[in-house]
């Protein structure tokens, strides 16, 4: 009998021991995400979406933190393009990017999936020296003008081009980063610069003046940015891919209340930049439609043009495939178990609200 019950009780071990193993092994031991930002401060952080706060508020480390995984946050200065050098060398599980540099990694071959919106409906501006006579966009022609080329901003900039008539050629783009453009309005050594929100501090030196709008002109200007998985990992670990999801759905539940606006900005000017620019960026825009998490037909049509524009542009080999990069199951569980189907607005591709009778009747 002692015998049967030394045995019995060795199984059982053996058993629980097999099945910790097997759990373990499910799990990473880190997860990291790459972030196309600089970012500033010490650990670095970012503001202008929610991947943004859920890494400043380190809700990521709280979720697993029971698990024993460590979330690893890493932030690119050389933003998409030094993010698709990552990806490449597998050196990430995650990646926040905009449309332009995870298009050219796509159709480059390299795997990955689309799996929630943070950032969408981004800005876009053209900044000018304060003495500039140029007003509009079709006053570019000829101009040197800078755009941090391989990033979402590259891409916006040369459609919004092409809808006042002019093409690349007509000007003169020099690519610079966001710093490097800045420092180049101040001494004039550009005639104009298409950036973000970055602009505004220049603004407030009287050291530039910002004459274009991405958000005043038309929809179809402004930038996408989204958190992305490499096939590999999601393949490796499904549960904690749901559970990353997860994390970002709430925290842009939170920040779609529109009591918690004052809040967000506070939030993100604890980054980059300044809370009252935010707070500007957003004049006139619900927060449920520039915090969405969704995927909508919007988004898929935005990096359906985005390809083909790559493609024009030669920036890309081949015109990758879109629709089967948006893969939506770990979003829809979310959305399902955290009851908000239906809370954000979905957008049919021409920018108006699925559903609606003007989005039928186009």
């Amino acid at each position: 009998m002692r015998l049967q019950r030394w045995l019995g009780l060795g199984f059982a071990s053996l058993a629980l021991a097999l099945f910790t193993l097997a759990a373990q092994a499910q799990n990473p031991n880190v997860v990291r995400i790459g972030v196309a930002n600089g970012g500033v401060g010490t650990p670095p952080r970012t503001g202008g979406s929610t991947v943004g706060i859920v890494n400043a508020q380190g809700l990521l480390e709280k979720e697993f933190e029971r698990d024993g995984i460590q979330v690893q946050w890493i932030f690119f200065k050389g933003a998409g393009p030094a993010v698709n050098e990552a990806l490449v060398n597998k050196q990430l599980d995650f990646a926040w990017q905009g449309d332009l540099p995870s298009i050219v990694h796509r159709a480059g071959g390299v795997k990955t999936k689309i799996i929630v919106g943070s950032g969408v409906r981004n800005g876009l501006y053209l900044g000018v020296p304060p003495d500039s006579t140029i007003t509009r966009l079709e006053d570019l022609k000829g101009k040197r003008v800078a755009v941090f080329k391989g990033t979402n901003l590259h891409l916006a900039a040369v459609r919004a081009l092409a809808a006042k008539g002019l093409k690349e050629t007509d000007l003169k783009l020099i690519n610079l980063d966001t710093a490097g453009a800045q420092a180049a309005l101040v001494t004039k050594d550009i005639d104009a610069a298409f950036g973000y929100v970055e602009l505004f501090a220049l603004r407030e030196k009287g050291a530039a003046k910002v004459v274009w709008s991405a958000a005043q002109d038309s929809y179809r200007f402004t930038r996408q940015t989204v958190l992305l998985v490499t096939d590999d990992f999601a393949q490796r670990h499904p549960q904690v891919v749901q559970r990353v999801v997860n994390t970002v759905v709430k925290a842009a539940r939170a920040y779609s209340d529109e009591q918690q606006r004052g809040e967000l900005f506070a939030q993100w000017g604890k980054a980059e930049l300044p809370e009252r620019f935010w707070r500007e960026d957003f004049i006139g825009q619900p927060l449920r439609v520039r915090v969405s998490p969704l995927l909508d037909p919007f988004l898929v049509a935005r990096y359906k043009d985005a390809a083909a524009e790559a493609h024009a542009l030669k920036l890309t080999r081949s015109v990758p495939e879109i629709d089967s990069w948006f893969d939506r199951r770990y979003l829809d569980v979310a959305l399902k178990e955290l009851k908000l189907e239906g809370y954000w607005p979905e957008y049919a591709a021409d920018g108006e609200l699925a559903g609606s009778k003007l989005a039928a009747a186009r």
